[in-house]
């Protein structure tokens, strides 16, 4: 990989597509290649205003069968995104391309096969995604987060290599000292995507000032959407309870020395994030995730490092009673940290060099 290649990546419009896709981006960069992003209008607003990427937005949607005229309206979108890949990918050939999941990767990746341009696909949930599951058949590869991933059929299995979570260098090599006196407060980062940030700032809150009235020391540093700061900030300052609230950020690192304890969902990027900066978590799975794939995270988090699973529906009535514990016997989160010092994603990108390495020299 002397000479300089031309990298495509292709990212769904969640957070747990786009980020791992700019991580990724920002190596492939560092090593010689030109780097373009293909996303859809939602995967946008993770992309920071201050990035030089070259960005292709792509129309994208899910076949839905629900009734004829969506079910149309979704097959025309399918056809006109593939039509615009094609179009792209003449003008625009990569050496390699990524596609990182979600609906936008569909067409793209289908029509570089077309094109006979040589694609890899990731998945770093613990079960395959539905567009990756389609496009198992047409990639050279399958870079996977973890080798336990449900869903790749036996008939595939020399495509997979396990590399690691693709998350930010800076988090890999950020290493939290954790104090081993007593936690004299729980200073909590309450974490999740658009959806959790809804509900987390409607349910938490309550639970917070349940806390502070069983005098249990805390201090809220919560993610929540622009239309619920005035309200929250509102609700934590008339209750006496210590907060910073803040609205999505790619700088999610900046809070992780302030916090000894987080709430999150369980999508795998943020709980591999946590897991490398050493901060204990209750992971709160989303109940409409695809395959329940949230579900299966946490419970690997929780029977890999004894971290702490809350289903969405116990949250008002079990998660007092899980801080008050934690709070009372720190030995808790303190076997938590050490489980987690024993884990570190550090060789991802090395990992993802050696597959390059095969698939770019590999002829034809």
């Amino acid at each position: 990989m002397s000479k300089k290649n031309k990298a495509l990546i292709i990212v769904g419009g969640t957070g747990g597509h786009v980020l791992p896709g700019i991580n990724l981006a920002n190596h492939l960069r560092l090593i010689n290649f030109d780097v373009e992003i293909i996303t859809d209008k939602r995967g946008l607003k993770y992309f920071s205003k201050n990035d030089n990427f070259k960005k292709f937005v792509l129309p994208s949607s899910p076949l839905i069968k629900k009734n004829f005229f969506k079910f149309f309206w979704s097959v025309f979108v399918i056809i006109f995104s593939i039509l615009r890949s094609f179009i792209f990918l003449i003008f625009n050939r990569p050496s390699i391309i990524f596609g990182m999941g979600g609906y936008a990767s569909f067409s793209a990746c289908l029509t570089a096969r077309l094109l006979k341009i040589k694609t890899i696909i990731y998945e770093n949930n613990l079960v395959i995604g539905k567009t990756n599951k389609y496009l198992m058949p047409f990639v050279e590869n399958i870079i996977v987060a973890d080798k336990i991933v449900e869903g790749i059929p036996n008939k595939y299995s020399e495509k997979i290599y396990e590399v690691g979570n693709i998350i930010n260098k800076k988090i890999i090599d950020y290493a939290k000292k954790v104090d081993l006196k007593k936690y004299e407060r729980l200073n909590v980062l309450v974490l999740g995507g658009s959806q959790a940030a809804k509900i987390f700032a409607e349910i938490l809150p309550d639970v917070f000032k349940e806390c502070i009235t069983q005098n249990i020391r805390l201090k809220i540093y919560q993610h929540c959407l622009l239309n619920q700061n005035e309200q929250l900030n509102s609700f934590y300052k008339s209750n006496n309870i210590e907060f910073e609230t803040f609205n999505f950020t790619n700088n999610i690192i900046d809070y992780f020395p302030k916090v000894n304890f987080a709430i999150t969902r369980s999508g795998s990027s943020v709980l591999a994030e946590l897991t490398n900066a050493n901060i204990p978590f209750v992971s709160v799975p989303l109940p409409s995730s695809a395959d329940n794939h949230q579900l299966k995270n946490a419970k690997y988090y929780k029977d890999k490092f004894n971290t702490f699973l809350l289903e969405e529906k116990d949250l008002k009535n079990k998660l007092f009673t899980l801080i008050k514990e934690i709070y009372n016997n720190n030995s808790l989160l303190k076997n938590i940290v050490y489980n987690q010092r024993q884990h570190s994603d550090k060789n991802v990108y090395n990992n993802i060099n050696e597959v390059l390495k095969k698939v770019i020299d590999e002829k034809d």
